[in-house]
Formats: structure tokens, sequence, C-alpha cells
């Protein structure tokens, strides 16, 4: 058996001029939780219509499930469960209405249907919501009921596109839940992010910007591909601090990260002198520093702070 259950071969797809996604090229194994990782416009919802078959590429090939996107899309959309940030439920149907509509949809025998949604329902807690209309359930409900849509037919790979954006905190703690209860159920997931405490939970990632991918690997090898400690730095005029930092020798970046400034340092013992020794002159207080392990948004600032 293939251990991939997607391969991306130089992957593109414009829209007239606009170049939304260029040579993408990665691969995903089965099983395996794989996060496409970037800010808005960085060609993550780009990417997941072209893999799941329902936006054609203009450059390039993806096979799923051994299937191309480009010769048999149609094969592709029979193999997986898509679930797009406005998925499309029947507001004016019941719940149980939605599930029996896309089991009609994927022509799902209807001697299956009682037990796979009696599972469903215990997997997603929709079971006592099941005659309600879905269009009164709240967001975090709605996103529960739409991966129930999409797995009804038991898909081999599941897409998700940012299946987070705009749910509350306790519902995005439930749903990636889920997801993990997906992947060690054997279906492997593809999940859009723009938050990168969550990419943090997937085995390996793809980070994109502005349409081209930067890397493929597991969050901690990214974070250790920074080669050290950042300097977390608190002053008493962090807007200040930071204009000083940045034109600092030694200094190759400074990011805000909430209340404290993170700096990436050329030679840590030589450079960190020589910051304390700028905000003083400038008459900042220096409040608090410490070194700190990388977070991916420290790897994703690196990258991306010398694109042209």
């Amino acid at each position: 058996m293939n251990p991939f259950a997607v391969e991306v071969s130089n992957l593109g797809r414009r829209f007239g001029p606009v170049v939304a996604v260029e040579n993408l090229n990665f691969s995903v194994e089965r099983g395996e939780l794989f996060g496409i990782v970037g800010p808005d416009g960085a060609g993550k919802t780009t990417t997941l219509r072209m893999l799941a078959g329902v936006l054609r590429p203009t450059a390039g090939d993806a096979r799923v499930c051994g299937a191309s996107v480009v010769r048999d899309p149609e094969e592709v959309k029979r193999r997986i469960g898509y679930v797009s940030q406005r998925f499309g439920l029947y507001q004016d149907l019941t719940v149980r209405e939605n599930l029996d509509f896309y089991a009609d949809l994927y022509r799902v025998p209807r001697e299956l249907r009682v037990s796979r949604m009696e599972r469903l329902y215990r997997f997603s807690g929709l079971g006592e919501f099941q005659d309600r209309l879905a269009g009164n359930l709240s967001g975090g409900m709605k996103q529960k009921l739409g991966l129930c849509c999409a797995l009804i037919h038991e898909p081999e790979v599941l897409f998700l596109d940012e299946p987070t954006f705009g749910v509350d905190p306790i519902s995005r703690r439930d749903l990636w839940i889920l997801v993990h209860e997906m992947v060690a159920r054997g279906v492997t997931v593809v999940v859009s992010t723009a938050y990168l405490d969550e990419a943090e939970r997937c085995d390996r990632i793809a980070v994109l910007d502005r349409g081209a991918l930067l890397a493929v690997d597991s969050p901690a090898r990214l974070q250790a591909s920074l080669g050290g400690k950042i300097w977390s730095v608190r002053a008493d005029d962090l807007p200040r601090a930071q204009a000083v930092l940045r034109s600092l020798p030694g200094v190759r970046r400074v990011t805000r990260f909430g209340d404290a400034l993170h700096l990436t340092l050329t030679d840590p013992q030589r450079d960190q002198r020589r910051v304390i020794d700028a905000l003083g002159r400038e008459g900042i207080a220096l409040l608090g520093a410490e070194e700190v392990e990388p977070s991916l948004e420290d790897v994703f600032m690196e990258m991306t702070q010398n694109r042209p």
C-alpha cells in the first residue's frame, strides 16, 4: 500500500494575473494529522480546495488516495470528506435531517445509517440535539455537525479549512479533541489554520506565506531549527524599545509578544549586554529579561521577515 494519502507535485493556482499558490510539493502520510499553516492570504483555502477536487489547479497535480485531482476529481471527492469555512448545513433542517441528507448525497446504504449516526452522535455529543434545527445551533455545535456530515460516508482523508475560526475557546478545544479522535481511528486529517498554537498539535505542518511553501516538518523540529534560545525582554516603553533595538547591531529580529519583546540575537553572550546598554542610554527601564524556547510564531517570523 502507498504510505502516502496525499502527494502534491508542483501544484499551483492563478486567478488571472494573481498567483494564489505556486509550486507546492509535499506528501501526507496515512493516519497523519497534517497542518497547512499561514496568515490570511497565504493560500491555505485555495490549496485545500484543489486537494478536495473542487478547484482545478492551473499547474502541477496532486494525488489523493491514489486519484489525481486533475484527471479524476470525482474519484477524489468520493474518497474524502471536506469541511469548508462555510460548510453547507441546511439551517431549516434538523441535525438528523442534515445527516440524512449527506448520507443520501454520499449514497450510504440505509442498513448502515443507524449505526453510523449513533456512533457520530456519541463521538460529537450531538445526540441530545438531533431534533434541533441546524440554524438554532451554536457556532461550535454547527462545526461539530459539519464534521459529522463529512464523516457519514467514512472517508479515508478529511480536509478541514480553519475549523475553529470564529469558535469560542471551549468549542475550539472540543473540536480539536474530535480531530485527534478521528486520527486515532485511522483517518488522515489535513487541517488549515492561522493559529500557530493549533499548529503545534499537528504531527507535521506545511508553512505557507503568500502562496509559497516555506517549510515542511514537525513543529518541534521547526522550533529547533532556530538553533538556540529567544531572549524575551520586558521594558516600560515597549514601542520605543522595539524601535531602538531594531537598529541595534547583533539583533536579527525583534517581535512583540504580549507585554514582551522576543529578540533573536547573533551572539547571545555579547548581544544581551548591547541590548541592556542601548535601553539604558535611551532611558528605557528594563523590567525583566529571560531566555525562552522558540515558539512556532518565532519560527514563522524568522522565515518571513526577509522575504521580498
